[in-house]
């Protein structure tokens, strides 16, 4: 009974948060006793018997080329995991097959699924799975409710062709879903679908965490955040940036590229968009029955998914986004589509300003998050053989605040600092910055209007305030201005930045 004790205790916490936050949102239940094996009928006994090939995002599984239905059996693992979801920045996942989003699932019309939920030992909850590709109750749920170190099973007939969402729904659901228990499953239609070169699967999940956006270390699920629809992050595939970079999907010109796209949820809808590129063909709400042509941007409910097909005609990166912008900018939800190849400059001859819109993302901004990793895991290196270097050096703090200049600062006073003639001022070089560095603190959390005279010439335009930033953001912004270009040097720390702050109200 001991080993027993802190499963108990944690499950009765979990239904114990659900009965007291959301009395109105209650998760299906297991029901009825365990009835065994279904009797199939011979016709379907008869049918070839195939492993089904689970994918990790943002892979697909290849196409079907059978003709014929067949049973397919499915094994999925809920682990609970503690992951990156941005820099410095860790969470407890609950996913399906390890990863946010779950494991993609491929099966035909007419395919017959034996289903296996396995939960691993180490998970501290129970949890079951809500397929929208099943016709039955709770879509499955009820008959998958699995306690950690247990295995639950049931069958279903694919019925509908389409692209469907599957989740947990073990209360309580918001929570479970908000953590990253969600992934999507395509049922193909028996004539399949038209051939592409490429194929891949991405979705979009609000995460709601104690601390606010960037704030480092092991972050929790807050649940009144969750209920207010206050989301801290929006991310694609589990993490901000995990779709940019090395990460980034790729195709070559001519290619026909595929993207299987849901949104797990718990609470936001995604203007799903592709900047540069517009959809040939567009499967809207996961239907694959009625396509529509020519689309720009495509809305997807929580809980809801699309296939979108087009082609890529010009090299170049394409910046995915959810079309609520503040999100793809602010909270993460933000990937990459590389194209290589040749460029036809009929199609598209101008320049590629991937940076403007990229900011942290861009070309300079991965370099500063590439340095700052290495002085990190130097200063890792040191501290086991020296444990008095307690703290970040200047140098990190540096990297760490060249990345929130590309990302907020840099398309008013540029990469190189020199600002724009008569419109932003230069911060290389300026002597209004270096001769106050308090006043630089003012500037950059609270804003400035009206004019200001910088190296002898008159600014008239405004800074926005950033108060969003946290105060070692900062502090890590200032630093680096103090210390590129050619300026003088000098930093900022946490205690200024607060000192600053707390004299000017």
């Amino acid at each position: 009974m001991k080993t027993e004790r802190p499963f108990l205790l944690a499950a009765l916490s979990v239904l114990l948060t659900a009965a007291l936050t959301l009395p109105q949102a209650r998760a299906v239940e297991p029901i009825g006793e365990v009835e065994g094996p279904v009797d199939l009928p011979p016709a379907i006994l008869a049918l070839p018997v195939e492993q089904a090939v689970l994918t990790a995002p943002p892979h697909v599984p290849p196409p079907i080329t059978r003709k014929t239905p067949a049973r397919v059996v499915v094994h999925l693992e809920v682990r609970e995991v503690e992951a990156r979801i941005a820099d410095g920045v860790t969470y407890t996942f609950w996913t399906f097959g390890g990863t946010v989003p779950g494991s993609f699932i491929r099966i035909r019309e007419g395919d017959v699924v034996e289903f296996h939920l396995n939960n691993h030992p180490s998970s501290k909850l129970p949890h079951n799975i809500d397929l929208h590709a099943v016709t039955g109750p709770g879509g499955g749920a009820t008959s998958s409710f699995t306690a950690p170190g247990h295995s639950s099973q049931f069958t279903f007939k694919a019925l509908n062709p389409g692209l469907y969402v599957y989740h947990c729904a073990t209360a309580p659901v918001p929570m479970h879903v908000g953590n990253g228990m969600y992934g999507l499953i395509l049922v193909e239609p028996q004539e399949g679908l038209p051939p592409v070169d490429k194929e891949y699967y991405v979705m979009q999940g609000d995460f709601y965490t104690q601390g606010n956006y960037g704030e480092p270390g092991l972050q929790t699920f807050d649940m009144m955040k969750s209920i207010d629809e206050r989301p801290t992050y929006v991310v694609l595939n589990g993490a901000v940036g995990a779709l940019v970079g090395d990460n980034a999907l790729t195709a070559e010109v001519g290619d026909k590229v595929r993207i299987y796209f849901g949104v797990g949820g718990p609470n936001l809808t995604s203007s799903f968009h592709v900047i540069g590129e517009i959809f040939d063909t567009v499967y809207p709400e996961g239907s694959l029955s009625h396509p529509a042509n020519n689309i720009q941007t495509t809305l997807v409910p929580a809980g809801g998914a699309t296939v979108v097909d087009f082609k890529v005609e010009a090299p170049g990166t394409f910046v995915l986004v959810d079309h609520s912008l503040s999100r793809a900018f602010n909270k993460g939800a933000l990937g990459m589509l590389k194209v290589s190849g040749p460029a036809d400059r009929v199609v598209y001859s101008g320049k590629e300003i991937d940076a403007i819109y990229l900011g942290a993302q861009s070309e300079e901004g991965t370099e500063a998050q590439k340095r700052q990793q290495e002085l990190q895991d130097r200063i890792a290196a040191e501290m086991k053989s020296n444990p008095a270097i307690a703290g970040l050096t200047k140098e990190v703090q540096i990297e760490r605040g060249k990345q929130t200049y590309m990302q907020l600062c840099f398309a008013c006073h540029m990469p190189d600092g020199k600002g724009m003639p008569k419109v932003f001022p230069p911060l290389a070089g300026s002597d209004y910055l270096l001769a106050d560095t308090d006043r630089a603190i003012r500037v950059v959390k609270k804003g400035l209007t009206g004019p200001v005279t910088v190296n002898g010439e008159t600014y008239n335009s405004a800074m926005p305030p950033q108060d969003h930033l946290t105060d070692q953001q900062v502090a890590d912004v200032v630093t680096y201005v103090l210390n590129a270009w050619g300026n003088d040097g000098g930093s900022v720390n946490v205690d200024d930045v607060r000192r600053v702050l707390s004299e000017s109200k």
